[in-house]
């Protein structure tokens, strides 16, 4: 069980993180991430994401 409590962890952390390559991948394209394009047009706390 604890094993994917620890699978579960890891998986959250790149779903609000990113994965690395792909943040890198859309930078070197010039582009910024979908939570960096939110970030830059809500103020901060006034978005919370949701699960659904």
């Amino acid at each position: 069980m604890y094993e994917r409590v620890g699978e579960l962890a890891r998986i959250r952390g790149e779903v609000l993180d990113g994965v690395p390559q792909a943040t890198e991948a859309q930078h070197a394209k010039g582009k910024l991430t979908a939570r960096e394009r939110i970030a830059l047009l809500l103020d901060e706390g006034s978005f919370r994401e949701v699960e659904q």
